[in-house]
C-alpha cells in the first residue's frame, strides 16, 4: 500500500513538473507575440515622415475616424504593406527553417545554406539581364521566375537525394552543391551585364521591403497560412523525428514520405518568401534557434515560435534599415546578415549543448 502510494505521489510530481514546463513555454510563445506588436507599431512609426503614435494607432484601429488623410494614405498604402510583408518572409522563413532543421537533424541546415534563396536570385537576375517579360502580368515576371527558380532548385536537390536514398545527408550534400551552383550563376550573371542592369540585379539581390505591394502580402501570406495548417497535422510526427528516424519509423511513422511532403512545403514557403523582395539570409538560421532555447522541440510550440520570431527579427531588421540612413532604406538583406552574423556567436556561446 505504501509503495502505492509513493508511485502516485511521483506521478503526481511528475505532471505537476509537466504543467509548470508547458506553462513556461506558452508564456514564452504570448511574450514574443506581444513583442512582435510591440515592435511593428515601431515599424510603421518610423520613416521619413515623422509620425504621431495616436495617429497611427487611430488610423490602424479606426480609420474611418482618422484626423489626417496623409497619414492614413502613409500608413495604409506605403509602411503597412512593407510591415506585414515583413511579418510574412520572416516567418516563412523562420517556420521553413525549423522544419529543415527538424528532417535533415542538422542545426546549419536553412532555406539559404541549402541553395533555395540563391536559385531563386538566379531566376529573378536572369530575367532582369535579358529583359524578359510576362505577355499580361509584366510587374510580376521577376518574381514569377525566382519563383519557379526556387521550386527548380527543390526539385534538383530531391533529384540528387532520390538517387542515393532520401537520407538526411545526401539532401545536404545535394543541398550545398545547389548552392555553389546558383551562387557561381549568380556570379556569371553579374559579369555580363551593364552597369545599369547590375545596378538593379544587385539590389534584388540584397533584399528590399520597399517592393512590398497588398498584392504580394496576400500571395507570399495565403502560402504561409496553408503551408502551416499543413505542417500543424504532422506536429506530433515531426517530433516523433527528433528521436531519429530508426524511432520514428518504429512508431509507424514514414519517414521517407514525411521528409518529401516537408521538403516540398520548405520550399514553397522559401520561394513565396523571396519572391517579392529578394534574397534574405539568416533569419531562416537564427529564429529557430532562438525557438528551441524557449520551448523545446515540441513541434506545437516550436513552430508557432519559429516564426514569430522570425517575423520579429525581420521586422526588427527593417527598423535598423530605416533607422541607420535617414531619408533612404538601406536593403534590408545587408543588414539581416550584418546582425544575423554576430547574433548567431552569441547564440552559439550563451546555448547550451545540445545533441542533433
Amino acid at each position: 500500500m505504501l509503495e502505492i502510494e509513493l508511485i502516485m505521489t511521483d506521478i503526481s510530481q511528475t505532471i505537476g513538473t509537466y504543467r509548470q514546463l508547458v506553462t513556461r513555454r506558452f508564456h514564452w510563445l504570448a511574450s514574443a507575440g506581444i513583442a512582435l506588436a510591440a515592435i511593428v507599431i515601431i515599424d510603421i512609426l518610423v520613416g521619413p515622415a515623422f509620425l504621431n503614435i495616436f495617429d497611427v494607432l487611430a488610423s490602424l484601429v479606426l480609420p474611418e475616424t482618422a484626423s489626417d488623410p496623409m497619414v492614413y494614405i502613409i500608413v495604409h498604402t506605403i509602411r503597412l504593406p512593407m510591415t506585414m510583408m515583413a511579418i510574412t518572409v520572416g516567418a516563412s522563413l523562420g517556420i521553413a527553417g525549423v522544419q529543415m532543421q527538424t528532417i535533415l537533424g542538422n542545426p546549419l541546415a536553412s532555406p539559404y545554406t541549402l541553395g533555395f534563396s540563391a536559385a531563386a536570385g538566379f531566376g529573378a537576375a536572369l530575367t532582369i539581364l535579358f529583359g524578359l517579360q510576362l505577355p499580361f502580368l509584366p510587374d510580376f515576371t521577376v518574381p514569377v521566375a525566382a519563383f519557379a527558380m526556387a521550386g527548380f532548385a527543390c526539385l534538383l536537390v530531391y533529384g540528387f537525394a532520390h538517387i542515393r536514398g532520401v537520407t538526411a545527408e545526401v539532401m545536404i550534400l545535394a543541398g550545398i552543391a545547389t548552392l555553389f551552383l546558383f551562387q557561381s550563376l549568380q556570379s556569371l550573371i553579374q559579369y555580363l551585364a551593364s552597369p545599369e542592369v547590375l545596378q538593379e540585379i544587385v539590389f534584388w539581390l540584397f533584399g528590399s521591403m520597399l517592393k512590398a505591394t497588398w498584392f504580394s502580402v496576400s500571395v507570399s501570406g495565403g502560402i504561409l497560412l496553408i503551408s502551416v495548417l499543413v505542417l500543424a497535422m504532422d506536429s506530433w510526427k515531426l517530433t516523433a523525428l527528433r528521436l531519429g528516424d530508426e524511432r520514428a519509423r518504429s512508431l509507424g511513422i514514414n519517414v521517407h514520405r514525411l521528409r518529401l511532403k516537408i521538403f516540398v512545403i520548405v520550399s514553397l514557403l522559401t520561394a513565396g518568401a523571396v519572391a517579392f523582395v529578394g534574397t534574405i539570409g539568416f533569419i531562416g538560421l537564427v529564429a529557430p534557434h532562438i525557438a528551441r532555447m524557449l520551448v523545446g522541440e515540441d513541434q506545437r510550440l516550436l513552430m508557432p515560435l519559429s516564426g514569430i520570431m522570425g517575423a520579429v527579427v525581420m521586422v526588427g531588421a527593417s527598423i535598423v534599415s530605416k533607422v541607420i540612413s535617414p531619408g533612404a532604406v538601406v536593403p534590408i538583406g545587408i543588414v539581416t546578415a550584418v546582425v544575423g552574423v554576430p547574433f548567431l556567436f552569441a547564440l552559439i556561446l550563451a546555448g547550451k549543448k545540445r545533441h542533433w
